[in-house]
């Protein structure tokens, strides 16, 4: 299959700069990252493919090599990614921390590198990722809040300090592989003779035994509890939306470092408005008298409750927009508006009296339907208010 272009997978021209590079990447990178796109591998391809064009574009050495060769200058055995985006998701977080530190995660939560990396020897088992769902209204994901949660979930025992042994005289060097983690083995083929290295069973790569655990945490260095934990959510946030806050997640056993909390943004249902996207709608409805004549009305917003002005004739079907009251882009600059649409309501039981003034009226030319070419279809209008 042909590569696609790396330029092209950044959106940026031949000639820019690197800060230029590094912009378009991280901008790619956060569209299709793994926490925004759970169990997505159309997304995560696209991630992996991204990182594999920063990754030759950010090195000037490489980016000439491949203004020149193009692709064939990365073939196999020519170091890189090999030209393969094959490659580990991890390894990218680890190659290019710099710039994922400065990542929505980061910058809404405070963290370092999103992904915790593998326990070091003397350390147990990294802790399980966390997953909760926090409903907001529509005022808190238009302005941002900040929610103190209570979560439960496995936190470091207090009484030994997250180690599981009863004091420290009860930790001792694993006797199998020497405290190392690992253990060698040799064995003999017709090549020769190999050597595997794997992790050791006795201790499970944490390098060390406990021979007294600890009675409260059983060993474990943590037990079942609950924490409060502080989250800022960013102005903007959507339906279906996932933040992750590094670390807030379930406690590793023995001093393994703990696992993030997944956050699932949902959102509260409005009594009168309903959100599309960015922008607000709001469903509008007349008298035929104020409809005829015009009238000023006041009408539910995000942040409150703003006067509009509706024009004498105003007909059924008519949008008015109300700029930069929608909900703004998260992470962005970008604000949407609200869309009223305007009803014209219809009596359901007339009196007798207002039978016979409305057949009276009936009989007047002005009000039979006199639309005109110059009349919008209703598709037209949508048109107009989203273009």
């Amino acid at each position: 299959m042909t590569k696609k272009d790396y330029y092209e997978i950044l959106s940026v021209t031949k000639t820019a700069s690197g800060d230029e590079i590094k912009k378009a990447y991280r901008k790619v990178a956060m569209q299709y990252h793994p926490d925004r796109n759970p169990d997505n591998k159309e997304a995560e391809e696209k991630f992996k493919e991204a990182a594999e064009a920063y990754e030759v574009l950010s090195d000037t050495d490489k980016r000439a090599k491949y203004d020149r060769f193009g692709h064939s200058a990365f073939a196999p055995g020519s170091g890189g990614f090999s030209g393969s985006t094959n490659v580990n998701m991890e390894d990218i977080f680890s190659q290019f921390g710099d710039v994922f530190g400065e990542d929505i995660f980061g910058n809404f939560f405070g963290g370092g590198g999103r992904r915790g990396a593998a326990s070091s020897r003397g350390r147990g088992a990294r802790g399980s990722n966390l997953r909760i769902k926090l409903k907001l209204n529509y005022e808190e994901m238009s302005k941002g809040v900040t929610k103190n949660i209570k979560v439960k979930k496995y936190v470091g025992c207090n009484t030994c300090g997250g180690s599981g042994a009863k004091d420290k005289g009860s930790i001792q060097n694993c006797g199998t592989c020497g405290g190392s983690g690992q253990v060698r083995k040799v064995t003999s083929t017709f090549l020769g003779q190999m050597q595997t290295v794997s992790t050791c069973p006795t201790c499970n790569g944490e390098g060390s035994t406990i021979t007294n655990k600890c009675t409260v945490c059983k060993g474990e260095g943590r037990v079942y509890g609950e924490e409060t934990v502080n989250i800022n959510i960013p102005a903007g946030v959507q339906e279906g939306m996932q933040l992750s806050l590094s670390g807030k997640g379930n406690a590793g056993e023995r001093g393994g470092a703990p696992g993030d909390l997944i956050i699932l943004i949902e959102e509260e249902a409005h009594k009168e408005l309903q959100r599309d996207g960015l922008n607000v709608a709001f469903e509008l409805h007349l008298s035929f008298p104020d409809a005829v004549f015009g009238t000023n009305v006041e009408v539910p917003t995000i942040d409150g409750r703003a006067k509009i002005k509706i024009p004498p004739g105003t007909q059924s079907g008519k949008i008015f927009r109300l700029k930069g009251k929608g909900f703004p882009e998260v992470n962005g600059y970008g604000r949407g508006d609200q869309l009223i649409h305007v009803n014209v309501w219809t009596p359901q039981n007339v009196t007798h009296d207002e039978k016979e003034m409305l057949n009276k009226m009936n009989d007047s030319p002005n009000f039979k339907p006199q639309p005109g070419k110059s009349e919008k279809s209703f598709f037209d209008k949508v048109k107009e208010v989203f273009s």
